[in-house]
This record gives C-alpha cells, sequence and structure tokens, in this order.
C-alpha cells in the first residue's frame, strides 16, 4: 500500500498547541483513497527537526512527504512552492538556538522547488471552498529548515519520494488569544490535508525540471 508521511510541530513561541501536528494526528493510521497516512511529530528545534524527518523517512518508507506548519497570521492554506538555504532566527527555537544569516545547509543549491503538485492542490483546495494561495516563501525559521532539509534529502537520497511544506493558520483557541488574528477550524485543515494527499497522488509533477534549473542558477 502507498505511504504518505505527514507532520507536524511541536508547540513553540509561548503557544499551549501547534496546529500542524494537531491536524496532521487526525489522520494518523488513516487510508485516503488507499493511500496510508503516517503522522510525525517534529520538534522546533532546528537540527535536530531534519534529522528527526530523516529518521521518519527511513522508518515509513513513503511516496509522498507533506511537512506542515504554523503560519500565525496567516488565513488560508498557504502550499509553499520554494525552500531558501537560509536560516535567520527572528526568536530562539524550543532549545534556545537562534542562529542568524547561515545556511541549511553549506554548499547546497540556494534554493529547492517543492516537488509537489502545488499549483494543483490550491485549485483543488479552492475549488473545496477552503481558501488556499501559492507560497513563495516559507520564512526563515524551523520551518523553512525542515523544507528545505526535505529537498536536500529527496534530492541527493530518495529521488523517487515527491515532498513539499504547507502552512496553516492559527486554530480558533489559539486565535482567542491573539484579537484581531484570523484562523482555520480543525475539521477544515484535516479536510485540507486530506486533498492535499490525494492530489498528490493524482496530479503529475507540475515542473521536473525546476529544481535543476534552480540549482544551476537560472530560475532565482
Amino acid at each position: 500500500m502507498p505511504k504518505a508521511l505527514l507532520t507536524g510541530f511541536d508547540p513553540f513561541g509561548g503557544e499551549p498547541i501547534n496546529p500542524s501536528y494537531e491536524a496532521v494526528s487526525q489522520l494518523d493510521r488513516q487510508t485516503i483513497d488507499g493511500v496510508q497516512i503516517v503522522a510525525w511529530k517534529i520538534p522546533t528545534v532546528f537540527r535536530r527537526s531534519v534529522d528527526v524527518l530523516a529518521h521518519a523517512i527511513e522508518t515509513v518508507q513513503p511516496q509522498v512527504v507533506i511537512c506542515v506548519g504554523q503560519a500565525g497570521g496567516a488565513s488560508d492554506i498557504r502550499v509553499e512552492r520554494v525552500a531558501l538555504n537560509l536560516i535567520d532566527a527572528r526568536i530562539p527555537d524550543n532549545e534556545g538556538n537562534q542562529p542568524v544569516d547561515v545556511p541549511v545547509v553549506p554548499d547546497g543549491p540556494v534554493a529547492y522547488w517543492s516537488t509537489l503538485p502545488v499549483k494543483a492542490i490550491v485549485h483543488n483546495l479552492r475549488a473545496a471552498g477552503i481558501p488556499a494561495t501559492v507560497s513563495y516563501s516559507a520564512g526563515t525559521f524551523v520551518c523553512n529548515q525542515l523544507f528545505y532539509g526535505l529537498a536536500h534529502l529527496l534530492a541527493t537520497q530518495y529521488p523517487s519520494i515527491r515532498g513539499g511544506f504547507l502552512h496553516i493558520p492559527y486554530l480558533p483557541e489559539q486565535a482567542a488569544r491573539h484579537p484581531g488574528a484570523p484562523s482555520m477550524a480543525l475539521e477544515t485543515v484535516v479536510k485540507a490535508l486530506e486533498i492535499a494527499v490525494r492530489t498528490c497522488f493524482q496530479q503529475e509533477l507540475e515542473e521536473p525540471e525546476a529544481e535543476r534549473r534552480i540549482s544551476e542558477g537560472r530560475e532565482w
């Protein structure tokens, strides 16, 4: 049976929960159109996040990896298209690390494209009535670290696996502590993840040459 690995982070920045793991854990051990879902919790810690992800990929052997993170202030699902080889932390991670202006992978490409069908996911989410957009910046915190680390792992060790990153809004109970902040119901986020998984297993890769072009400097 094909597998999809969905990852979410533990809470950070003083939040009691992280909507990313709250959402992916709802789908753990579920089957979507013949695809087994495996959820995995990732620490919000720079170097350790990628190590845990690498262990998860080795253990699960998925065909698709979708990493999910919190984007406080976002009002929609943000399907990330590009991961930067840059860490520039505004706040410390959960172990107190706060790297500034350092690469994720020394001597790695400046960026990687997602290998998920980004535009198709956004189209299908909108068709289902879920606000979504293509995003061209996953930030420079642990989310981007994990996204770039994932892309580098796939490019160098697992070329047959497709992977990428989604940012999701606060849950309503979080937004209640941040007056004026937008939110999205947990059941809506879970539905969005189900649609993303289905799309990944139905849609051909949009940009098969994108990663090569960006690493050669022709699209950055």
